[in-house]
Order: C-alpha cells, then sequence, then structure tokens
C-alpha cells in the first residue's frame, strides 16, 4: 500500500493518547481556539494537513535571503519522513520528542514523521532547555544546537538526535562525540523539505538519504537530485567537496567568498582553522579595500578584548584578517544560524 498524507499510522500517539484523522483535527480546533501560544501553529498545520489540497504553504527561514512563502507537495512531506525512517532505523512505537517551533518546516516535519512512521510522539512548547521539565527516555530527538548544548548533562536519556537548523560548533562537537547518544548533524533546507543528508558527529563528509543522489555545478556547488521530494533538481549555493554521488563534505557558502588580492577564500574553512581558539563566538567576513579588492576581517561577539596573535599561526598570509570588529550581539536566524551581513549592517 503507497502511504500518503491521508494516512495517520495506527501506532501514532500525541502525549500518550492514540489519535486518528479525526481526533487530530478535533485537538486542531481545540489548540486554535483554547491553545497555547505555541499550540496554535500546531492546530493550523494539522487543518492544513488534513485538507483536501495536495500542496501546504511553507514559510522559509530566511537564512539566505528576505523569508518567503513557498509551496510544498504533502507526498513529498511524506516521502522524506518515509526516507529518514528509514535513514535512522526509526520504528513504529519509538518514542519521539517534539521540541521545535511548528512554524518552520523542522517543527512540521517532526509531526508528520511521527504521524507516517507511528511514532509516540511527546509534544512540549519550545525552548532553549527541552529536556529539562520531563523525565522520559527517548528514542528520537530532533533540536538546534543551543539546545543540544543545554542538554549535554541530560542527553543519556536520549538513543539518537539529529541536530539541525545551524553548524554544530566544534565545542559542541567534542562533547556530543563523548556521549552514548547517536548524534547526527544534518544538512538541508526548506526547499528540501528539511534534511537531504545527515554525518555522524565526528566525521567530515554527509551521507545522502535514500532515493537522493548529488552532483555539482562550475562553481563547485551542490546540486540536488530527489526526485521523490522536488519535481526540479535543487541548485545550491554551497561549496562542496563531492565524494562521490552519496556522499559530500561541505566547504562553506557561496555567497561569503571573499577575494583578496584575485585569491578566493573561504570563510568557513578559515573558521574551521580558528575553532577552539577563541572562547566566544565569531565568524570571517570582509571589507573592502584600495589595494586588496576585499580584505579579511574577524568579526568577534562580545566587548572588545585583545586577540593574541598567535592564534593565527594556522593560517595563509592571505587568511590572515587585517582587521578585528566587536560586535556586542551577532543577528541570527530562530534555529541560532547566524546572520552574517545583518550583524555588520
Amino acid at each position: 500500500m503507497t502511504v500518503t498524507y491521508e494516512n495517520v499510522h495506527n501506532k501514532f500517539k500525541l502525549n500518550g493518547f492514540h489519535l486518528d484523522k479525526d481526533d487530530l483535527c478535533r485537538v486542531a480546533y481545540s489548540f486554535i481556539k483554547e491553545g497555547e501560544d505555541f499550540e496554535k501553529p500546531v492546530g493550523d498545520f494539522l487543518l492544513d494537513w488534513f485538507d483536501n489540497k495536495e500542496f501546504i504553504q511553507m514559510q522559509t527561514s530566511g537564512t539566505t535571503g528576505t523569508p518567503k512563502i513557498i509551496s510544498v507537495s504533502k507526498q513529498a512531506m511524506v516521502n522524506s519522513a518515509l526516507a529518514t525512517g528509514d535513514f535512522f532505523g526509526l520504528e513504529p512505537g519509538n518514542k519521539a520528542l517534539h521540541c521545535l517551533p511548528v512554524k518552520y518546516v523542522a517543527g512540521k516535519m517532526m509531526l508528520v514523521r511521527a504521524m507516517i512512521l507511528g511514532l509516540d510522539l511527546e509534544f512540549v512548547a519550545p525552548s532553549s532547555h527541552p529536556l529539562r521539565n520531563n523525565e522520559y527516555d527517548y528514542d528520537f530527538v530532533a533540536m538546534v544546537p543551543l539546545q543540544a548544548q543545554n542538554s549535554i548533562s541530560e542527553l543519556k536519556r536520549v538513543k539518537k538526535m539529529i541536530v539541525g537548523g545551524a553548524k554544530i560548533n566544534n565545542s559542541l562537537e567534542k562533547q556530543l562525540i563523548k556521549l552514548k547518544t547517536e548524534a547526527f548533524e544534518t544538512y538541508g533546507m526548506t526547499e528540501t523539505i528539511t534534511h537531504i543528508a545527515a554525518k555522524k558527529v565526528g566525521e567530515k563528509a554527509f551521507t545522502v538519504l535514500p532515493d537522493v543522489t548529488i552532483s555539482y555545478d562550475d562553481r563547485n556547488c551542490l546540486v540536488i537530485h530527489a526526485p521523490r521530494i522536488s519535481d526540479e533538481v535543487i541548485v545550491t549555493n554551497d561549496i562542496v567537496e563531492l565524494i562521490n554521488e552519496n556522499q559530500f563534505i561541505f566547504l562553506g557558502r557561496m555567497d561569503n567568498v571573499i577575494n583578496s588580492g584575485g585569491i578566493k577564500l573561504i570563510p568557513e574553512q578559515i573558521e574551521e582553522k580558528l575553532a577552539g581558539k577563541i572562547d566566544v563566538r565569531f565568524f570571517i567576513a570582509s571589507k573592502e579595500d584600495k589595494e586588496l579588492g576585499e580584505k579579511v576581517i574577524l568579526v568577534v561577539e562580545g566587548e572588545k578584548q585583545a586577540i593574541d596573535d598567535a592564534i593565527f599561526a594556522d593560517l595563509d598570509k592571505y587568511e590572515k584578517p587585517k582587521e578585528i570588529v566587536f560586535v556586542p550581539k551577532f543577528k541570527e536566524t530562530p534555529t541560532g544560524k547566524i546572520l552574517r551581513n545583518e550583524t555588520l549592517l
């Protein structure tokens, strides 16, 4: 039998209760009418999910431009959920935690995965400490990096987790590697209906989910072929090193590339070399320069402080920042991804 968006798995539970399609519609009305602020978007989504349309409206996060509304096939969302289930070995009855805002695709997809795969879903208000106020053990959890960071001491109750929405920094990765929890960093975007690839923390290369293949264009940017999720080939602005048609290493974004004296530099690669050497958040950017065209700058979050020149020892001549800029607070997306351009305005 083909699994469609009209199906609700008979093992599906929401906060301990078996619910079918009719039950979920009643819950949706209740959430919209009487629910808390974080429950109202759930009600709206469920009613949209079970209406007679084949598509659903989705808002992009605005990481790479102005947030916009796009139309996404419900069946493609089902196919994405099935691929996630296969990739991570999820089974009906597995206990899962939903702690993400349903306004965005990641939160919507946790609901879809639970309904389609038959997960026992515990739904809680999105917060920066999602495991703090409950004692359950979980088979599967999805978090953003800030939530994962704040849950380190409680992750012993989680068998498998995915972390997305923003890159896992070097410090968090080291902490996650030490845990018994199987932790994965995911790669994706709204247009790919959350992740199309994942890698275990500590590994360099992402592996794509079932029925996804990849290539790259003449800019060395990732091209995604996912016919069960998108009718069109998805061309990204992410510079990658292709291992094979199923694996790639993310190098950085084309939008961020700096041309300094004719040398093209990828900020994310410089940041990788500086990882662990600065104890606050930072990123590499550029400023206009009469001689070089663009000069590399280091942008540091917080109060002005002395930065030891020794931390730049591993950088090439052109990679070394010509200026250090301090910004009181970085601007970021709801998932914690730094908005570089907006921060520098």
